[in-house]
């Protein structure tokens, strides 16, 4: 379905991957076809991804594995934005205490900051993001620097993410636990925000009227993109679907099935 959308105008795409182009480590069908089909056209493209828990690296690996050949650079991950907005926002070496995989710790180490494990000592912010070894100490530790005046970043709002089990809790979880506890709000770096797509944009050297973004979630993908005056692709294999977004009253450019029916509808 594509509501009169027309893929001519669209020299760039940016790529989410997580119930996009895999499910848990799974490549989707469709994935070398679809990345084929970009290289042949000569359409730019990086992916974005408001997964914290695989830097660009890793990431770059799991594509190698399933046939796709990126460089980091074409990598994004909302730690890499975060950290991008932390430098911005701190002085450099700046404490902070994370609760999140090695990952986001790495990039966060790589930008210059200082990683403090416990409650023993002051931070200038609490940054979470997806964390399968989330305990209660640490949400205790997080909480105790956030009534000392820490900032509360959140690198991706994610409620769930797309595993092969099913839908399994994200960071948007911890960030709603210590908004309960604190009354914060936290600050949110990844999509739906703003920062990841002009992160995208400017890494494609392209601008929003001839960019597209492909996703399988609306309130972050979708609607995060048309904030930004992007073209959008919702595909059905990850979070939502035609139905939800009747529901939800987001409405994308083009709703596709997989990732093969994109390549064959914008072959068309």
């Amino acid at each position: 379905m594509t509501n009169g959308f027309n893929f001519s105008s669209i020299r760039a795409l940016i790529i989410d991957i997580d119930g996009t182009l895999f499910r848990g480590d799974a490549p989707l069908p469709g994935i070398t076809e679809l990345f084929d089909f970009l290289r042949q056209r000569g359409i730019a493209h990086v992916v974005a991804t408001n997964n914290t828990t695989e830097t660009p690296a890793q990431y770059r690996r799991k594509l190698a594995e399933a046939g796709i050949t990126l460089e980091v650079g074409q990598i994004l991950t909302a730690g890499v934005a975060t950290a991008a907005y932390l430098q911005r926002e701190l002085p450099p070496g700046a404490p902070l205490f994370v609760i999140g995989e090695a990952a986001l710790r790495q990039v966060l180490l790589e930008a210059g900051f200082a990683l403090v494990a416990n409650a023993g000592q002051p931070v200038a912010a609490v940054v979470v993001g997806g964390d399968s070894g989330l305990t209660y100490d640490k949400l205790k530790v997080a909480v105790l620097h956030l009534q000392r005046g820490a900032r509360l970043v959140g690198a991706n709002p994610d409620l769930l993410i797309p595993k092969e089990e099913g839908l399994i809790p994200e960071a948007g979880v911890t960030l709603a636990a210590l908004q309960a506890a604190t009354g914060l709000t936290p600050t949110v770096i990844g999509k739906p925000e703003r920062l990841l797509f002009e992160l995208a944009l400017a890494r494609l050297g392209s601008v929003a009227a001839h960019t597209a973004m492909l996703g399988d979630r609306l309130e972050t993908d979708v609607w995060g993109a048309q904030r930004v005056g992007l073209k959008t692709v919702l595909v059905t294999t990850g979070v939502d679907n035609a139905a939800t977004a009747a529901a939800k009253g987001i409405e994308p450019d083009a709703i596709v099935d997989g990732l093969e029916e994109l390549v064959e509808m914008w072959s068309k």
